[in-house]
């Protein structure tokens, strides 16, 4: 691995100039916070790219024998290389895993339609990458030669690549302009309208009496067709100003671009150590901050919202349970408040130490999709889910995120998340339904969810 210290450089101008690559992929911490928010990478012009769909493997369109996981980890393999001190992304793969992968890993209804946007997998293998420090105010250039495996020749082209994109990140810019909203207001389309959300709700609390489930998370689906000449970066730039989030992300593949403004972690391996941060309960933020603290102050006390929390976090609990030494598994943070632009969440903090043997897509197939975007039980939540809902959630509630050549891993939860190709936009918001759950309420919620997303838009 060889590296190269530039000036500092704001991440958003990074992002911008590395988009004369191909492949732009943008991880950004655009809500600052220490260590959850401390560093945002931005990488380009990919060497490899790994595809999974229709229970098919491709690098660059050849195909990989093998499920998901298993082919992926083959795709990898030749490019392992050990973990460095102090390192949080030395090259590796960036991408998303899709909602719908799940119904690859276990057996649950598969939804009626799909709008076919998005694949199982989708991850591109960057050789190079700018590491943006917010912490300590500094930039780094991180190449790892690939995919030469010869020492010389791998040398050489890292310090190629660390050449060739200092100038691109150094060349002399014109100033940003503000990011500019589209000229045609854009109408969003749901696939609920209050009644039947509200009917949704009363079906999932019909199931919970039944003793099916505890709770499910029910979403709407909200789409939208985008004008001639649509700028999806202008739109990730408003995003991040409306939205500011830890997970924020921006990915630009072949056909398909993605803006997230996630505040969740879904999986974190670091060494062994592993980590999820579920969230369950949310408030809506409040202009008067005398109201605001109170609502924040109300979320905590909530009896509903925290007992969604506790279901979420035995769920997760048992779902790392199948992947971590035994005794490893522990709560450090229950039911915790965290503010965001537009809402206040309740947050756990579930650990563990992954089993000796295991590697990060063994935790990965182990614990996707996330059980505090499904529920509990999580395996006939989803059929639940797929039968309530209608449309397959393609990326929505699936998991955007890196995997480093060194073996380490972080994903979010894709919420508050845009999908986009050249003709339309998709955006999903949902809640997690339990016995305790009024169905107006649970409605609104969505909304709050969506609304600082839409305004990016508007």
């Amino acid at each position: 691995m060889w590296t190269r210290e530039i000036p500092f450089i704001d991440p958003v101008a990074a992002a911008a100039r590395l988009r004369a690559l191909p492949g732009l992929a943008f991880l950004d911490s655009a809500m600052r916070h220490d260590p959850l928010g401390r560093h945002s990478i931005v990488a380009a012009d990919p060497f490899a790219r790994f595809r999974f769909r229709d229970g098919r493997a491709t690098l660059d369109g050849r195909p990989v024998p093998g499920g998901p996981f298993a082919a992926l980890r083959a795709c990898l393999a030749p490019y392992r290389i050990a973990p460095g001190p102090d390192e949080p992304f030395p090259g590796g793969a960036i991408g998303y895993l899709a909602y719908d992968l799940g119904a690859q890993l276990e057996r649950v209804t598969v939804p009626a339609r799909r709008a076919g946007l998005t694949d199982d997998i989708a991850f591109n293998l960057y050789d190079t990458s700018l590491v943006i420090d917010h912490a300590t105010g500094t930039a780094r250039l991180v190449a790892t030669g690939f995919p030469e495996r010869e020492p010389a020749a791998r040398q050489n082209r890292a310090e190629a690549q660390l050449a060739r994109f200092a100038d691109l990140l150094g060349a002399a810019a014109a100033p940003t302009p503000p990011p500019s909203s589209p000229a045609e207001k854009l109408t969003w389309r749901s696939n609920f309208d209050r009644q039947s959300y509200e009917d949704a709700v009363e079906k999932v609390r019909a199931y919970i009496r039944a003793g099916d489930i505890y709770q499910a998370n029910i979403a709407q689906r909200f789409s939208a067709d985008l004008p001639a000449g649509f700028d999806p970066f202008a739109l990730y730039r408003r995003l991040r100003e409306t939205n500011p989030a830890t997970f924020g992300a921006y990915l630009e593949l072949e056909g398909l671009t993605v803006a997230s403004s996630s505040p969740e972690r879904f999986i974190r391996l670091d060494g062994r150590h592993v980590e999820t941060r579920p969230i369950k309960g949310t408030a809506r933020r409040l202009d008067d901050p005398a109201a605001d603290r109170a609502a924040a102050e109300a979320l905590l006390a909530s009896v509903k919202e925290r007992a969604e929390n506790v279901m979420i976090v035995d769920l997760l609990r048992n779902d790392l349970s199948r992947v971590c030494a035994p005794g490893s598994v522990a709560v450090p943070t229950l039911c915790g408040l965290e503010t965001y632009a537009g809402v206040h969440h309740l947050v756990s903090v579930v650990t563990g130490d992954l089993r000796d043997g295991l590697d990060a897509l063994d935790l990965l197939e182990g614990t996707f999709p996330g059980g505090s975007i499904t529920g509990a039980p999580k395996i006939r939540a989803m059929d639940i889910i797929t039968e309530i809902e209608g449309d397959a959630r393609e990326l929505y509630c699936g998991a955007i995120g890196r995997i480093g050549f060194d073996g380490a891993l972080d994903t979010s939860i894709a919420i508050r998340t845009v999908f986009m190709d050249d003709r339309q936009a998709v955006l999903q918001a949902g809640g997690g339904v339990t016995l305790l759950s009024e169905p107006g309420p649970e409605y609104d919620e969505t909304l709050a969810k969506a609304e600082r997303v839409f305004e990016a838009f508007a």
